[in-house]
């Protein structure tokens, strides 16, 4: 069958065999008088399968200045390209989207008429960025649409990669309670130790605090401020004299980049019953437990991101698959104004 390039859209305006590629692929958008619009992303795909040959002003236009020509028009092109043929080749019915999304995908076997799209989908390169405030701001319009939404990242080499974004909401059982004494820790460098006994089975018990090393307990500088906050424990510093909150909190500043956050994200999970611990050997900042970390593995990976912080796909891609491997949900905690709002990233396959 044959189209005619305009502008940003191929015409097919023979009547049947507009009729077929509407019928047969919800391809296009029928026309006033019979035939379909096509858009350029569709024309495309169908060019490609050899099902539609194009002319534009009597001369016909090939497979790739057909291309050429929709790159010029569509920033991106490429990527949606790659992510619609993708879903095609899958057996999904696909429409182009404007605004906020790229493409609308059908549920498998579904079309226009008789479904709704299953999922909004973001066509993106692997080198793409993005700032949290923007996929929060994305997750919360999906979940009040009751709208799911993929991420589909394209690599050099043209392969996908699927994510669901998603909003939660992590809550556990372990809510701290102040003990019948105020521990007293010393400041060692970058971390605070606690010397005696008792003070460490205090802190543990009320609320699985610090770590025994040998003979003595550590805490990170996370759990030494938030504590400090609550009034539970008292930090002497290195030459002996007793710290107050707001110093020891910009000593954590000076030797941990990034400690406003962690201590926001630290704060707001423990508030949330979640017992905190350091995140580092899975590549993340916290790993959190919903009960006794003597009693069950984490379930958490989170990392602190700031409102305006600057992600990359890779980032999220390493984090996944870690996060995957080990049986462990990641969520990023994006901190603004106070607020701790936790955004959840899942590999897909459609």
């Amino acid at each position: 069958m044959t189209g005619i390039l305009v502008d940003d859209m191929v015409e097919v305006r023979d009547q049947s065999e507009g009729s077929r590629l509407y019928t047969r692929g919800n391809y296009g958008y029928p026309r006033s008088g019979g035939g379909v619009d096509l858009d350029l992303v569709e024309a495309v795909y169908l060019g490609e399968c050899s099902r539609l040959s194009v002319e534009r002003e009597g001369e016909p236009v090939g497979f790739g200045e057909l291309f050429r020509h929709a790159a010029s028009v569509h920033e991106d092109f490429d990527i949606r390209y790659i992510v619609y043929r993708d879903f095609r080749q899958r057996g999904f019915v696909v429409k182009s989207e404007t605004g906020r999304y790229d493409l609308s995908v059908f549920p498998r076997g579904k079309t226009l008429s008789n479904s709704r799209p299953e999922f909004y989908v973001r066509a993106v390169s692997e080198r793409a960025t993005f700032e949290g405030s923007d996929l929060i701001e994305q997750a919360q319009e999906a979940e009040e649409r009751k709208r799911s939404i993929l991420y589909a990242v394209a690599d050099e080499e043209g392969d996908v990669t699927y994510y669901r974004m998603m909003l939660r909401d992590p809550f556990g059982k372990v809510f701290t309670s102040r003990a019948d004494r105020t521990p007293e820790g010393w400041l060692v460098r970058d971390r605070i130790f606690v010397y005696d006994y008792e003070d460490a089975e205090a802190l543990r018990t009320s609320g699985f605090f610090g770590k025994t090393v040998g003979g003595l307990m550590q805490l990170s500088l996370a759990e030494g401020c938030f504590l400090m906050s609550k009034n539970r424990m008292r930090v002497c510093g290195s030459d002996g004299e007793e710290m107050d909150f707001d110093s020891l909190r910009d000593f954590s500043r000076s030797v941990q980049d990034g400690f406003d956050l962690r201590l926001a994200v630290y704060t707001d999970l423990r508030e949330r019953g979640l017992v905190a611990k350091s995140g580092f050997k899975y590549g993340n900042h916290f790993r959190a437990y919903t009960a006794s970390p003597d009693d069950c593995h984490a379930r958490y990976l989170i990392h602190a991101i700031s409102d305006g912080g600057i992600r990359t796909w890779s980032e999220v891609s390493k984090t996944v698959r870690l996060s995957g491997g080990v049986k462990k949900e990641i969520l990023f905690g994006k901190v603004s104004r106070g607020k701790v709002q936790y955004l959840e990233f899942q590999w897909f396959r459609p």
